[in-house]
């Protein structure tokens, strides 16, 4: 039954407190983003980052970015880049969002020991102009072919070679219209090659190196490039930055798009349902855990997720379920934590897509605090069951009363508290006596003399 709390001269139930608390913090998030868009009119550069996957959120946010500076009369975005690739839907987007801009727009792989690697390589081919900080590479833009569930498909080698070809094709058609090298283009897909930096410049494979975002402006100013409306002169000396960084909404689905994170919240997300479960009327676990579990679901259903890791979690948590309400002394969760283990280390498929990997530490910490957790609760239940009852008939058994009327047999004794009805087995005991509850025949104790008396008596 749940506690009432008390608020504003009304009971409210504890469950709807946290419900309401739930609301308010969505209702605060989307307050901070629906918060108009202001910023600088006039001439000036608007900068972009894209950091970690290319999944829908990034592209969404490159779409809404560019309009935003499109509007406000920006000369030029810059969009810095560190990426291990992504998925080819949403590379697709975002570059035909760069080919309709109605400015120029300059990838620039940034910070120094960036990488620019597989879908982040088309979207550098498809910028009006490119460039790199020191100490970065590009290359690696093989195509991985994905299912319908997310898992890596097994084409076979005509299949292959189609999506292969295609890919080619495409990246090759984005050399020759902004004039960098196609044959290298072909080689990082069929091949996977990388390169550095200077070596990308020597290749014609970007128009630039520069060390930071001032000298990039400086070096870009005045050259011409092709936009879909015609040539203009790119024009960023001197101008003023200002960076378009992703909304809080943005920042959390993209967050929730990392394979650890994903991974993570999918774990949460599970104990918080069984915790609902197991303690009914509890509502705040269940909620959170119902919360994170979407969360989970929407980051995962971006991944080339493996069905066999799948299937192996969701065993696990069967068993970790089972095992509460028909305690097995911790065989069952033994074999859960073990399940779960393999099916995180199986959960994405990562053959061909190294950076998609959940982080080995994690998996580790997840299954050590599933252990724990659940070693202490399936303890816990053990333990109550060897515990004497202590309420019921079963509860009497075993208390020490005092003869309240003489037993012959029958009399009265006074128990934990309360007078009750009597018999003694073992021959009359006298008033003031001490006696040892031995069983109840209905609401009658049936006694003998207590164990110390009788021993003192020997």
């Amino acid at each position: 039954m749940m506690a009432p709390w008390k608020g504003g001269g009304v009971m409210l139930p504890s469950g709807f407190k946290h419900w309401l608390l739930i609301q308010a913090a969505f209702l605060l998030v989307a307050a901070a983003s629906a918060i108009p868009h202001t910023s600088a009119q006039g001439d000036h550069v608007a900068v972009l980052s894209i950091q970690g996957i290319i999944n829908p959120v990034a592209a969404s946010y490159v779409d809404r970015a560019l309009g935003d500076a499109e509007t406000d009369g920006a000369t030029a975005a810059v969009i810095e880049m560190d990426t291990p690739g992504g998925l080819d839907s949403s590379m697709r987007d975002i570059i035909q969002r760069i080919i309709a801009s109605k400015i120029p727009v300059i990838v620039y792989v940034y910070p120094q020991g960036a990488r620019d690697g597989s879908a982040g390589v088309y979207i550098t081919y498809a910028a009006h102009i490119a460039a790199m900080a020191p100490n970065t590479n590009i290359g690696s833009a093989h195509p991985v072919a994905l299912g319908d569930n997310g898992s890596e498909q097994q084409l076979s080698s005509t299949m292959a070679e189609k999506i292969t070809n295609d890919a080619v094709a495409y990246i090759r058609g984005l050399a020759q219209t902004r004039g960098r090298n196609a044959d290298w283009a072909e080689k990082a897909v069929r091949e996977s090659v990388n390169v550095t930096a200077q070596e990308a410049l020597d290749l014609k494979v970007i128009d630039l190196v520069s060390d930071n975002l001032d000298s990039l402006l400086d070096q870009v100013d005045g050259r011409e490039v092709q936009l879909s409306s015609g040539k203009v002169t790119v024009r960023t000396r001197g101008l003023p930055v200002e960076r378009l960084g992703m909304d809080a909404v943005e920042r959390l689905f993209h967050t929730i798009g990392d394979p650890t994170i994903a991974y993570i919240l999918m774990s949460l997300g599970t104990l918080g349902l069984i915790f609902e479960l197991t303690n009914p009327g509890a509502i705040l676990p269940g909620v959170v855990g119902g919360i994170c579990l979407v969360f989970a679901l929407m980051g995962l259903g971006t991944l080339p997720l493996n069905i066999a890791g799948v299937l192996l979690i969701g065993f696990a948590f069967l068993l970790f379920v089972v095992d509460i309400f028909a305690p097995t002394h911790g065989i069952l969760t033994g074999g859960g934590v073990i399940s779960f283990t393999m099916g995180s280390l199986m959960l994405v498929n990562t053959r061909n897509a190294p950076f998609l990997a959940i982080s080995t530490s994690a998996i580790v910490a997840v299954s050590l605090g599933l252990t724990l957790f659940f070693g202490f609760v399936v303890g816990a239940i053990v333990r109550s069951r060897r515990r004497r009852p202590v309420t019921g008939q079963e509860g009497m058994v075993g208390k020490v009363g005092k003869v309240k009327s003489a037993l012959d047999p029958g009399g009265l004794v006074f128990v934990d508290g309360a007078l009750w009805k009597a018999i003694s087995e073992s021959g009359s005991i006298a008033e003031g006596e001490l006696v040892d509850v031995v069983s109840m025949r209905g609401l009658t104790l049936v006694v003998a003399p207590h164990l110390v008396q009788k021993q003192l008596r020997s």
